[in-house]
């Protein structure tokens, strides 16, 4: 058994083990190494100085690709390895770091017959393709294309409005190539107005699709999750894997993915973009919390991130305005807010968690879902642009001579261009026993039943703690960011099952809850012990204003102004997350 040592792979088993020429660089030798973490490139030809090692970390790597010549000569095979490593680079203010494509081409050369050749190559592309999708491989496994499923197609909703209204202009620069290299078919709708998202998830036929993506902030979700559970089929339905590559001004669960997957660091814009993108090309998925809300009027809707009183959800709605601004809306809606700030008399009731400890460690489990082998089925979906097949290698081949072409793996379509049309027109139609979706509760809702809840008429069971008192803000959170650089529940996981209900007394001042958002921003706020501040995870609650004026949010949506209360369905939705190795990536 051969051992690769190093920081990527100390002691690690190499899968694979081959010389290869580079493409386009004449001459030049590689020996290649493969290990479930890393793939280990050093230079054979010329001989350098010294001992020089390249380690492309496989959380780093999003594809690869067989290619072949467009020379008929040509007997050697090709493939090409796609990875968005870190490096330093400026950015909008000072320095830092970012993601950068960086693409590396071998030639596979050992043998006189291309058809050997390309054997080779379709080995080591589909060696590497099981290791970023999480498929189990050994030094003994029989490695070659059949190992890998279908390729995923997903359907991505973008909402060009969103944030500075840069979405599209993003996703076609920055996510489209990516993924495509990644090996993700796509139809890529644009919603045109609210709501959209919603209609669209309640009509389709979700056999078509292995996850839906919203490209926006965190509303669209909010629209794909509701749209989920108001089909008669909201049980299988929610079943399927979502996901969210931030282009708006309120990211908090893209915040929460890219902390899980080890960047503690806050990143914000095209950085956290960048993040979210490569992690949904690793296909792996978790369970995610669901709280389940009613509204005064009895509308129940469902949420993935938090229901906010006070001073959130003053910033959150006041600050719409500033919406040009994209995230620095909130920087200046809070000092706004700030100016004046309000406080809100209203009876908090809630059932502890008994086994919950207020503060936990930041858990980074995922667990990897198996792609299902569905059979394609492709419905006229208006669209703003798809792709109608795989990738091909854009940069590595350009010179005089000819160069490699794609060779489609088992199962992919033919390779065509993609091309953006106007914005769709997507009419619903409601099916049999459906109602047309508009605002919370303006249809039918499934889900399961609230049993730790009784009416919001009635009293609250006698198991319950009730706080009334005056408020600065209320917020129960489900996720550890409040925004993308809004660390608010450091201790929260994705699926453990609790609302983390965290709110401020009246009496503190100014000063003190600035210092507070500031701590926040490192997660670190419960360690100044505020006395003003308290944190009780949950399993649910009930909030009664007692403040005639006020303004409630769920998911940063603004809802109707009255006694509101939820309960969490632990896993009830499968997010899509990535993998646990890209803190190896980052390190």
């Amino acid at each position: 058994m051969n051992l690769v040592l190093g920081p990527y792979g100390e002691g690690a088993e190499t899968l694979l083990h081959g010389e290869f020429g580079a493409y386009p660089s004449k001459g030049s030798r590689y020996a290649l190494s493969l290990t479930r973490t890393a793939l280990h490139i050093q230079r054979l030809v010329p001989k350098p100085e010294t001992d020089q090692r390249t380690v492309v970390p496989l959380a780093e790597v999003v594809g690869c690709h067989t290619l072949r010549s467009r020379a008929p000569a040509d007997r050697a095979a090709y493939f090409s390895v796609y990875a968005y490593p870190l490096k330093k680079r400026k950015v909008a203010v000072g320095s830092g770091r970012g993601r950068q494509r960086a693409a590396r081409t071998f030639q596979v050369d050992g043998a006189d017959d291309y058809e050997k050749n390309q054997a080779v190559a379709e080995k080591w592309a589909a060696a590497i393709k099981c290791l970023v999708l999480g498929i189990p491989i050994s030094s003994d496994t029989d490695i070659a294309p059949s190992l890998l499923p279908r390729p995923r197609r997903l359907l991505l909703l973008l909402n060009p409005f969103g944030g500075r209204g840069l979405a599209l202009q993003w996703c076609q620069t920055h996510v489209l190539p990516m993924i495509t290299e990644a090996d993700i078919s796509f139809n890529l709708i644009q919603t045109e107005r609210p709501n959209h998202a919603r209609e669209l998830v309640k009509g389709i036929n979700l056999a078509e699709w292995d996850g839906i993506v919203a490209v926006s902030g965190d509303g669209l979700l909010y629209e794909v999750l509701n749209g989920l559970m108001e089909r008669p089929d909201w049980e299988q339905a929610i079943k399927m894997p979502i996901g969210i590559l931030p282009s708006g001004s309120g990211n908090a669960l893209a915040g929460a993915i890219n902390c899980n997957a080890g960047r503690l660091e806050q990143v914000l814009g095209l950085e956290l973009l960048l993040n979210c993108a490569l992690l949904l090309c690793h296909a792996a998925v978790t369970p995610l919390d669901l709280v389940a809300v009613t509204t005064a009027s009895g509308a129940r809707c469902f949420s993935c991130l938090s229901v906010a009183w006070g001073f959130v959800s003053d910033v959150d709605i006041e600050s719409e305005k500033y919406r040009h601004m994209g995230a620095a809306r909130f920087t200046l809606g809070t000092l706004v807010r700030l100016a004046s700030m309000h406080t809100y008399r209203g009876r908090l009731a809630y059932l502890p968690a008994a086994d919950a400890p207020a503060h936990r460690p930041i858990s980074r489990s995922i667990t990897v879902a198996p792609n299902g082998r569905l059979p394609l089925q492709r419905l006229p979906l208006h669209r703003a642009l798809s792709d109608m097949g795989l990738c091909e290698e854009r940069h590595a081949f350009r010179g005089a001579e000819p160069a490699p072409t794609p060779c489609p793996s088992p199962g992919s379509p033919p390779p065509s261009s993609a091309s953006v049309l106007p914005p769709p027109s997507f009419s619903f139609e409601p099916g049999p026993g459906e109602l047309p979706a508009g605002g919370p509760g303006e249809a039918q809702v499934g889900g399961p039943p609230d049993e730790l809840l009784v009416p919001l008429g009635q009293p609250v069971p006698g198991s319950w703690v009730t706080v009334e008192d005056d408020f600065v803000l209320v917020l129960a959170i489900y996720q550890s960011h409040l925004g993308a650089d809004l660390f608010a529940a450091p201790f929260a996981r994705f699926d453990d099952g609790l609302i983390h209900l965290c709110f401020i007394k009246a009496g503190i001042s100014r000063a003190a809850l600035v210092r507070v958002f500031l701590a926040m921003e490192k997660g670190s706020h419960f360690e100044q012990e505020c006395p003003h501040l308290v944190h009780v995870p949950v399993r649910a609650f009930r909030l009664e204003p007692l403040t005639r004026k006020g303004i409630l949010t769920v998911d940063g949506e603004r809802v109707e102004y009255g006694p509101i209360q939820g309960q969490v369905h632990r896993g009830l939705a499968r997010l899509i997350t990535g993998i646990d190795r890209l803190k190896i990536a980052t390190g």
